[in-house]
């Protein structure tokens, strides 16, 4: 059973998030973990946060289960609000600054390799069993 949490209106640019989001999509939830522990870019922090977060979630839903076949399942940035501010420019002018701001979601979830073999396990079982 998956596990969702989400960051909301975090303060930088969904393109820099979608840049960390990238590499970790996919990536069984251990080494993720890791990939953004030493990655230098600034939201890899509270992106790691984040997948601690969903595997918090996964634990609480699923107690008992192991939670070394957890991969990052579906991980996405949306844009979120953007605060305008003006910036003195020659002449009189003025340019606009937008300040840009993102939500991101990450789902977390067994494997599906593990499951389809716990499930063919418990076949042959009910086939020894039969005999």
């Amino acid at each position: 059973m998956e596990a969702i949490a989400k960051l909301n209106n975090y303060p930088t640019s969904p393109r820099k998030m979608r840049l960390l989001v990238d590499l970790i999509r996919g990536m069984k939830v251990e080494k993720a973990l890791a990939v953004l522990e030493h990655n230098p870019k600034h939201p890899a922090v509270p992106l790691r946060k984040l997948v601690l977060s969903a595997i918090s979630n996964w634990k609480q839903k699923n107690e008992g289960a192991d939670e070394s076949t957890l991969i990052v399942k579906t991980i996405f940035v949306d844009g979120a609000r953007v605060i305008k501010r003006m910036r003195p420019a020659p002449q009189g002018r003025g340019y606009r600054v937008r300040k840009r701001s993102n939500h991101v979601t990450v789902i977390v979830d067994a494997s599906s390799d593990t499951s389809k073999k716990a499930s063919k396990v418990a076949e042959n079982v009910e086939v020894v069993e039969a005999v």
